[in-house]
């Protein structure tokens, strides 16, 4: 109000400026030069007039009630009281928190929303987003909330089961839940749209953890491949089947929550918008020095690399393709295209100064694991481009929130153990049916871990 009344006598001052200037015309009938000069000076008057009053009444303190009330007498807070007050206050708003993902099932009628809204309020959760999920029964609310951190997720189920909720589902949340779905949606569209490889990932998120499996029609090793699904996919409480854009089906099972409709279209849409799009991946490169320097070229590889793929395959010694496919080396070839496709995982290709590929990296999604192998032509082993495409699979594997990696290899293959060593990663070894298991671990175990709430 203070620095209102202080515009308004400036305003006032600057139209008294005008009007002074219009009666001193009138009167001398000065125009041009003259009235421009009188402009000036009146102008200059009524400046210097507000400045003097802003600077003395302008720190002046409102004479008006502020609303504000005094403490009763003998209370009234001194310097070290306030400092006090202003340190519990900085203390109040940095009281630790936690981030919980949280669904449950109400029935579909008026006032069910609101009891659930008041018992979370009772505890002092704040409801941060919600997203509804209409089914023939019910409703399914999904919230994300932000709770005290003392408060432990069973005591807000208990409060949300008190007000209504069924079939309760909660979880630790972190930064990233805190983009709304339409935004996240959104964004996983468009890394689906960049690079084929991304369709499980995008699926893994959207749906929280899962289960994602993606069969071919045809089967590598041949035999009979998955059965059918029809165009629309097939939703079955906590499986959904998809038909696979190449024709195969992506199976999607998520055993601890049912899918609802909503998520079942959203996952339908992202098949669908991967299947119009086709097979893609992008086409940046790294041009890299090997110490005894030779430039070789890093870049991601699809389908469309399978007759040099084979090619290496053909310089390759019996050897070095038994280590890599442990079986017959005739059958190496049947898997190419397979390893090839972005559709179930990554490829990173090694080729030199005239196109040549001498090595071949793959990071293999397989269901809840991320696989690695390597194949390097014999003629370029033992120059650090094993080492150097392991690694580049591992850093894809961490942004792909991969908690960890496996390279099924045999001991005798020292170069494969030496680069899995090299990663300085946390290594399980063990030993499957006369083969060598070795497991990076990426990320703690069970960092986010899900329970289903009990009725009280």
């Amino acid at each position: 109000m203070h620095h209102g009344r202080r515009t308004v006598i400036g305003l006032a001052a600057l139209f008294t400026a005008v009007a002074a200037v219009e009666t001193v015309a009138h009167l001398t009938g000065a125009d041009g030069p003259a009235l421009l000069v009188i402009s000036v000076a009146a102008l200059a008057a009524t400046a210097g007039l507000h400045t003097w009053w802003t600077r003395r009444h302008g720190h002046a303190p409102p004479t008006s009630d502020t609303g504000a009330r005094p403490l009763p007498e003998g209370e009234q807070a001194g310097p070290s009281d306030r400092s006090a007050q202003a340190a519990d206050t900085e203390a109040g708003e940095t009281t630790e928190t936690t981030l919980w993902r949280m669904r449950t099932t109400v029935q579909d009628q008026p006032g069910s929303l609101a009891a659930l809204c008041t018992a979370l309020a009772g505890q002092r959760v704040d409801i941060l987003s919600l997203q509804t999920h209409p089914l023939a029964t019910g409703t399914v609310d999904e919230f994300l909330l932000r709770a005290p951190g003392t408060l432990e997720g069973s005591e807000i189920t208990r409060a949300v089961a008190g007000a209504g909720g069924a079939d309760t589902w909660i979880e630790r949340a972190d930064a990233h839940d805190l983009v709304d779905a339409p935004t996240r949606v959104l964004g996983l569209a468009t890394r689906t749209a960049l690079d084929a490889a991304e369709l499980p990932l995008a699926l893994r998120q959207l749906l929280g953890r899962c289960t994602i499996q993606s069969r071919p029609a045809v089967p590598v090793g041949g035999g009979r491949g998955p059965e059918g699904v029809p165009v629309e996919g097939v939703l079955e409480d906590t499986v959904m089947r998809l038909r696979a854009p190449e024709g195969g089906v992506i199976t999607v099972e998520r055993p601890y929550l049912p899918f609802t409709p909503t998520e079942f279209a959203r996952a339908r849409a992202l098949v669908e918008l991967d299947a119009r799009l086709g097979p893609r991946v992008p086409r940046g490169q790294d041009v890299l020095t090997l110490p005894e320097g030779n430039d070789i070229t890093v870049r991601r590889a699809d389908t469309g690399d399978l007759e040099a793929a084979r090619a290496m395959h053909d310089r390759c010694s019996p050897r070095t393709l038994g280590m890599r496919y442990h079986g017959p080396v005739g059958d190496a070839d049947r898997y190419l295209n397979h390893l090839l496709s972005p559709r179930f995982g990554r490829t990173l290709a090694v080729q030199t100064a005239s196109g040549r590929i001498v090595g071949l990296g793959h990071l293999l999604w397989d269901g809840d694991e991320t696989e690695v192998a390597l194949l390097v032509e014999d003629a370029w082993q033992r120059r650090g481009i094993g080492a150097e495409l392991l690694e580049r699979l591992v850093g894809l594997a961490v942004e792909a929130g991969c908690e960890s990696v496996y390279a099924v290899t045999q001991s005798s293959n020292t170069g494969m153990v030496a680069a899995m060593r090299g990663l300085e990663l946390p290594l399980d070894y063990q030993i499957e049916e006369g083969t060598l298991v070795i497991t990076a671990r990426l990320a703690p175990q069970g960092a986010r871990g899900a329970t289903r709430a009990e009725a009280p």
